[in-house]
């Protein structure tokens, strides 16, 4: 049973379902790209892969517009792969399990995949349309963008002609982007000692889980709790308390998400055990009343387990703690160029135990300005090295410097004001486009991002806004009857 074949724009929304039932984690896409190629090879459009994956579809111009520029419409095609922890999904296998709910539509305990199935679902619908008028067009559907941009670093100068582009992964209806930050991973890597577990002891796990989470760029100026951190502030209390040792520390995932969720198995004396509780219950109450307005469903668990087979040696689990501490996350500078934006940030995004001797923290750091994102990614590292870690940073990927003069972001702010009555905000993004690649390929490039209303995009509070949906394909249709 289709639940959303009755939403309006169609048949952009029965492709969005479509979608929603082939699995596409990042780097998995194999599915989801024989999809498109099919899709292409049903509707008689010429269509092209290239050497990483990254899929390409062409839809010739409307009678007596061959002459028009030709235009670029891009999305991506996997998505963020993120669950609750009771919720049974095997994201290479399953559909993801859409429905509406109050004005949105969600997934059930999973990341809808609208960042940017939607993206994709208008492409198919602009591919398949009779009635709309266009110049020729190139669909430029691109891989692994959540997980590491691999699509757009790959990409090669000659697989794209056209010089205007329409990036389609934006999420906040009403506003117009022309510029994006860069980002750049930095990751930590604690050795340790397994010990044995002392006797008499007991083991409990301790879960902070109920937070909102969210983009790391988009979300990251909206005081969200991040779980690690919470988590860790009683650690560095308890430790000091009881005789206390850490088996086990698990926090947040993807380096792209604030964590939302974060586990540990601690071990104290039984002669401990209710003073452990304790402590537990009035440090939970301290969370929720600190985050009372930002994280009001903040839930702080705890439950007795069976002793782990090993504890940390104390050095570590004294370094790791400080670690985590004084780790910086958050806004780190505000814009002087766009008032109101976040201009750097960093992201502790997750904290993992690996293998049997090593502890991994990610982060993510995001600027407008390269060599602030640098910048940032040092004073991590710093941290780090400080803390007796190992520190890998990846390539890192460039921004997007914003043009105040782009024909096609002017073209869609008139199409805008035109069909709803009011200006459209024009401005940069934290979260990182693909369009900053694009330009060190296409350095002539003419591009502007703009979508609809996406909100919990990389957790699975996911949910995108259905009217605007319909606004956001209105606008696409307006922008393409005018680029001329």
């Amino acid at each position: 049973m289709k639940c959303l074949k009755h939403l309006s724009p169609q048949p952009l929304w029965n492709y969005f379902e479509e979608i929603c039932q082939v699995p596409r984690p990042s780097k998995k896409e194999d599915k989801i790209r024989q999809f498109l190629l099919d899709f292409a090879q049903t509707h008689n459009l010429k269509a092209r892969r290239d050497e990483i994956g990254n899929v390409l579809i062409y839809k010739l111009a409307t009678p007596g517009r061959e002459n028009d520029p030709v235009v670029i419409l891009q999305s991506h095609m996997d998505m963020v792969c993120e669950k609750n922890n009771d919720t049974v999904h095997d994201f290479e296998k399953d559909s993801i399990k859409a429905f509406v709910d109050d004005g949105w539509v969600r997934a059930k305990g999973t990341t809808l995949g609208s960042d940017d199935g939607i993206g994709m679902a208008a492409q198919m619908a602009i591919l398949t349309s009779t009635d709309l008028s266009h110049g020729p067009l190139e669909c430029l559907i691109t891989v692994d963008e959540e997980s590491g941009l691999s699509g757009a670093f790959a990409l090669q100068p000659g697989f794209l002609t056209g010089n205007v582009l329409l990036n389609l992964d934006s999420e906040d209806e009403g506003e117009l982007f022309i510029g994006c930050a860069g980002g750049i991973d930095t990751v930590g890597t604690l050795k340790y000692t397994p010990e044995a577990v002392p006797a008499g002891s007991f083991a409990a796990k301790l879960e902070v889980k109920g937070l909102l989470g969210g983009h790391s760029g988009d979300d990251i100026h909206k005081n969200r709790g991040n779980a690690n951190k919470i988590l860790n502030r009683f650690l560095m209390d308890a430790s000091k308390l009881f005789d206390l040792r850490i088996a086990d520390f698990n926090g947040g995932n993807l380096r792209n998400a604030i964590a939302r969720e974060a586990s540990v198995v601690v071990i104290v004396p039984h002669s401990q055990k209710e003073s452990l509780i304790v402590e537990w219950n009035v440090f939970a109450s301290e969370m929720e009343f600190e985050y009372e307005f930002a994280e009001p469903k903040l839930k702080m668990v705890h439950q007795s387990v069976a002793l782990p087979e090993f504890v940390i040696d104390m050095d570590t689990q004294g370094r790791l703690m400080k670690l985590i501490a004084a780790c910086p996350h958050g806004v780190l500078e505000m814009s002087s160029r766009m008032a109101g934006m976040v201009e750097t940030s960093t992201n502790l995004a997750s904290v993992k135990f690996k293998g049997t001797n090593e502890i991994v923290l990610t982060t993510s750091q995001r600027s407008e300005i390269d060599s602030r994102k640098f910048m940032a990614a040092e004073m991590v590292e710093s941290v780090m090295l400080l803390a007796g870690a190992s520190v890998e940073h990846s390539d890192g990927y460039p921004g997007w410097t914003p043009n105040p003069d782009s024909s096609v972001a002017k073209i869609a702010a008139e199409a805008y004001k035109k069909l709803f009555g009011n200006d459209a905000v024009v401005k940069s993004i934290h979260a990182g486009l693909e369009c900053g690649l694009f330009l060190e390929k296409y350095p002539d490039l003419d591009m502007v991002s703009f979508g609809p209303t996406i909100r919990g995009a990389h957790s699975p509070d996911e949910r995108i806004n259905i009217e605007t949906v319909d606004k956001f394909w209105k606008l696409l249709v307006e922008v393409l009857e005018n680029i001329r």
